[in-house]
């Protein structure tokens, strides 16, 4: 790939797992960049969304997915503010994209928190009624050909699928049945794969063009995206993407393209970057082989962001 500019740092925005109130909750109410996000979510919201993700279950609601939102911006400056982070390109793959999105100035803050709501509840509503048994797997240990065979498989028995995450070379996610998932594990194990976790709602999903619909006629078509203030790579396909339309378009795609991580990784190669900063709770795509072997990787976390630091005498 030919580039017309280089750059040696990166910040990533990771995909969304799980996240606990129990494990944020100090960083987003002590931490001095946390605190300025959360009160701009709050008066967009126009109640406290601390107090919200708190007494809201689920690893993925809606209060959830704004607080891991506000949570990986306001690491991402503190990391330029404290650690002297200087990135010079941006990537967000899956969810981090919303981050990704207001960190680059194309969404204001303020609609970035907005969007990530409306997202989420168009979420609730499309699965509620349509594709409600289909379930994202991730596992480990499975090359490309093994996982060949099995949809190969998959096909012959007329089972469902579709592959929505390529994380490295043998770390995929796949999309399905949940009343197929039990077959497909054991195939996995008898291939010596092994299975990670299991997600709903699921994403990333060619089948989910009328949910991309609903997505842009009642959420993207209310913004206004801006050209980025930094280079984004693409995180489906590896291109550079340095429009406002490309941050909306990629955002929207996102909905119904596979995630392709090693061809992120590969962009980054090439413009020369050695250092990413991994801005948000990651026990994935920082950790990965195919991003530990390239870069030198900073976990920027929201314990870390707590945790005292040592302070070099003047």
């Amino acid at each position: 790939m030919r580039t017309e500019f280089t750059a040696s740092e990166a910040v990533v925005f990771p995909g969304m797992g799980p996240s606990r109130f129990a494990d944020v909750g100090k960083f987003m109410v002590i931490n001095p960049y946390a605190r300025r996000l959360v009160a701009q979510a709050d008066e967009r919201l126009g109640y406290s969304l601390v107090d919200a993700f708190r007494d809201t279950e689920g690893d993925y609601s809606r209060h959830a997915q704004v607080s891991f939102l506000v949570n990986c911006v306001a690491l991402a400056q503190w990391a330029e503010g404290e650690l002297g982070a200087k990135p010079e390109v941006v990537v967000g793959p899956s969810f981090g994209g919303k981050a990704l999105a207001a960190y680059t100035g194309s969404l204001s803050f303020s609609d970035a928190v907005w969007m990530t709501y409306e997202f989420a509840r168009c979420l609730d509503e499309f699965f509620a009624t349509e594709f409600a048994d289909v379930v994202t797997h991730s596992f480990v240990r499975t090359p490309q050909d093994i996982l060949a065979q099995l949809f190969a498989e998959m096909d012959e028995l007329g089972y469902w699928h579709d592959v929505s995450c390529h994380i490295d070379h043998d770390f995929h996610m796949v999309s399905l049945s949940r009343d197929n998932l039990e077959w497909f594990q054991q195939k996995l194990r008898r291939n010596g794969g092994m299975s990670l976790y299991t997600m709903h709602p699921p994403m990333h999903v060619s089948s989910f063009g009328p949910l991309r619909e609903k997505i842009r006629t009642e959420v993207f078509d209310q913004l206004a995206f801006a050209d980025p203030t930094l280079p984004v790579v693409n995180d489906q396909n590896g291109e550079i993407v340095t429009t406002g339309e490309q941050v909306r378009d990629m955002l929207l795609d996102g909905i119904v393209n596979t995630v392709r991580w090693p061809d992120a990784v590969a962009t980054l190669k090439c413009l020369g970057v050695t250092k990413v900063h991994i801005a948000g709770q990651d026990s994935l795509f920082g950790r990965v082989a195919v991003t530990t072997k390239n870069f030198e990787v900073a976990a920027v976390d929201p314990k870390l962001a707590v945790s005292p630091r040592k302070r070099t005498a003047a």
